[in-house]
């Protein structure tokens, strides 16, 4: 079992920055692809990135490509996601979550793990 805690998030006027931080435990994250969601209200929960279990390859939601960075230091197993130039329409509870599938996925339904989640709002 692995058990995901994030934290980081807050309240944030338009155009500010964020870093999320997602902390493992249970088991190394080290064998898992790494992944970033959020739901906002009302909304179904989306992709926003993943990362490779070793690091290097890594996909972003089009809405917060070079906007949104996600890292890895699975000597410390911690996934992060740091978020610039934050939009209103980034607000959402935000998620991390683990998969042991062959390649990286935006697909939730792939995740056998997921944290509580941390609430992000951006302000105008």
């Amino acid at each position: 079992q692995v058990q995901l805690v994030e934290s980081g998030g807050g309240l944030v006027q338009a155009g500010g920055s964020l870093r999320l931080s997602c902390v493992a435990s249970g088991r190394t994250i080290s064998s898992y692809h790494m992944g970033w969601f959020r739901q906002a209200p009302g909304a179904e929960r989306e992709f926003v990135a993943v990362i490779r279990w070793r690091g290097g390859v890594i996909t972003y939601q089009d809405s917060v490509k070079g906007r949104f960075t996600i890292s890895r230091d699975n000597a410390k197993n911690t996934v992060y996601l740091e978020m610039n130039s934050l939009k209103v329409e980034d607000t959402a509870v935000y998620y991390c979550a683990a998969t042991s599938s062959v390649i990286p996925t935006r697909r939730p339904q792939s995740y056998e793990y997921w944290g509580q989640g941390t609430q992000v709002t951006v302000s105008s």
